[in-house]
């Protein structure tokens, strides 16, 4: 018996727990859970008062195909982020929540609060060698640089064109924006040995995803605005989207939403639909990201255990 015993153990794989398993702080972790959820009910009822919902819900269209791609546009950051880190640590479907809440997180709350979380997430729920701060890292910087280096090539192409809006853009101005640019770039490519931690490979992949949800946010952009103003070929609207990510990137330039406005008024005319058109929008993006922190608050603070 006790032969048979011995030999059913030494046939049972061994459990082993890493260090992210162990979780000694479980009581302070559900404190820090319940604290940020209120921080997002208190920033949803801040943000609410600006809402104008009827209004918002009088201009929103009644075609279905609008919520499609507005859905996938809002999506695709989050969706292009599970991909990588599947590739990196074959996270489960439920990643891709995870990595929800933290878009919420940092739309809310504070820019890069939701990497933070997410950081605490993987240490929870992926089983890894090492601590995933890295790649969290990598991600991050990779992102912040493929943006950079289209925005750089968008801007060698578009720079006389911007020069000659007549909205008051100082080409000096934005030739000094492509400097701190291209600064901040080779900056981090001079440094990348000291900057990043995974392999040449896997920075291959994360920038190619990175470009890859550049080119696609800015063709679904284009697509939700011609289903508002279906009367303005989507050819324009793709010109104007992508004039858009490259003027929602220059560093040094004030009133990003005002020049871009303006620029789509002089392209296209239509002064009152393109007004509506970014107020919609705004107020749509606002709206979803309030309804999701409420449902995110309100489901931590009913399981706070879960977050621990």
């Amino acid at each position: 018996m006790p032969e048979t015993a011995a030999a059913v153990a030494t046939d049972m794989p061994a459990i082993e727990l890493t260090p992210q398993d162990r979780n000694p702080h479980r009581g302070r972790n559900a404190v820090f859970s319940i604290a940020l959820s209120l921080a997002v009910i208190g920033a949803v009822i801040h943000e609410m008062g600006g809402l104008d919902v009827p209004r918002l819900l009088s201009m929103v269209p009644a075609r279905p195909s609008f919520w499609i791609f507005f859905a996938a546009a809002y999506l695709v950051t989050p969706a292009s982020e599970w991909l990588i880190f599947h590739r990196l640590w074959r996270i489960p479907p439920a990643g891709f929540l995870a990595l929800l809440r933290k878009k919420v997180y940092n739309e809310l709350l504070l820019g890069y609060l939701g990497e933070a979380y997410f950081y605490t997430w993987a240490r929870r729920r992926v089983s890894l060698d090492a601590a995933p701060f890295g790649a969290v890292k990598d991600v991050a910087i990779l992102s912040a640089m493929t943006g950079n280096v289209v925005t750089m090539a968008l801007l060698v192409v578009m720079l006389p064109l911007l020069g000659k809006t007549g909205l008051g853009v100082d080409t000096r101005m934005l030739a000094l924006s492509l400097g701190v640019i291209l600064a901040l770039s080779l900056a981090a490519m001079v440094f990348r040995r000291r900057v990043f931690t995974l392999q040449r490979s896997e920075l291959v992949m994360i920038t190619q995803t990175h470009l890859a949800r550049i080119i696609l946010s800015t063709v679904l952009s284009a697509v939700v605005w011609h289903l508002v103003l279906p009367e303005v070929p989507l050819s324009w609207w793709l010109y104007l989207s992508t004039l858009r990510l490259l003027v929602s990137r220059l560093p040094l330039i004030p009133n990003k939403d005002l020049l871009f406005a303006g620029i789509a008024v002089l392209s296209l005319g239509h002064e009152r639909d393109i007004g509506a058109l970014m107020t919609l929008m705004a107020g749509l993006i606002l709206a979803t990201h309030l309804v999701l922190g409420s449902l995110i608050a309100i489901n931590d603070l009913a399981n706070p255990e879960k977050r621990a």
